[in-house]
């Protein structure tokens, strides 16, 4: 007997995606292999790692648990839809990196970078929310996301320095010292922790 297929339209990084998948098609898989947006990786296939985070309706998910026909008519933004910009620094064209991206460039907030989509999906909603974490926030926001390299230290520093870089572009200046002066200088004591 055939498996039974099923369209599955969803708006991937702001651009309507058909494909036609079984009932059974994850989201990771349906956006890896069928949309070939490769940049969502997948981990432990279990939902622990958070390396398959993405973005439904705004919200991060898990895309390792979820069928991809529960995605359909939704919004999904996936790690290559949070920035157009080619790099770190400002395109000639005024584009930039999200914040999240800028930072975690800047602040080596990566060593393989296997697990930095799923940070930088969840650090991008994160922010959303509380656009002016502490570290102690930060190292909470980021509980649900493995890293097997950096030791946390400069992800937590990513964080806080995406929350300065949010501030700065969202004044125009470098008025940003607020944020950081509310996060305080604790992410230095997140040696050998996780967050």
């Amino acid at each position: 007997m055939r498996e039974q297929l099923h369209d599955v339209t969803v708006t991937v990084n702001g651009i309507r995606r058909t494909a036609t998948v079984p009932a059974r098609r994850l989201l990771s898989d349906f956006l890896r292999h069928d949309l070939t947006l490769t940049g969502t990786h997948v981990g432990c296939e279990h939902g622990v790692c958070g390396a398959c985070t993405v973005l439904l309706d705004g919200q991060p998910v898990r895309s390792c648990l979820m069928f991809a026909v529960t995605a359909e008519g939704h919004e999904v933004t996936t790690v290559e839809g949070l920035c157009s910009a080619p790099d770190a620094r400002a395109a000639a064209d005024g584009r930039s990196m999200n914040p999240a991206q800028q930072a975690f460039t800047e602040c080596h907030g990566l060593q393989c970078g296997y697990c930095t989509p799923g940070f930088l999906v969840t650090v991008t909603a994160f922010l959303e929310e509380h656009p002016a974490p502490t570290a102690e926030e930060a190292r909470e926001a980021l509980s649900g996301n493995l890293c097997r390299c950096t030791g946390y230290q400069n992800i937590v520093r990513s964080v806080l320095r995406a929350a300065e870089i949010r501030a700065e572009r969202q004044t125009g200046s470098g008025e940003a010292s607020a944020v950081a002066d509310a996060a305080g200088d604790t992410a230095g004591d997140t040696a050998g922790r996780r967050p």
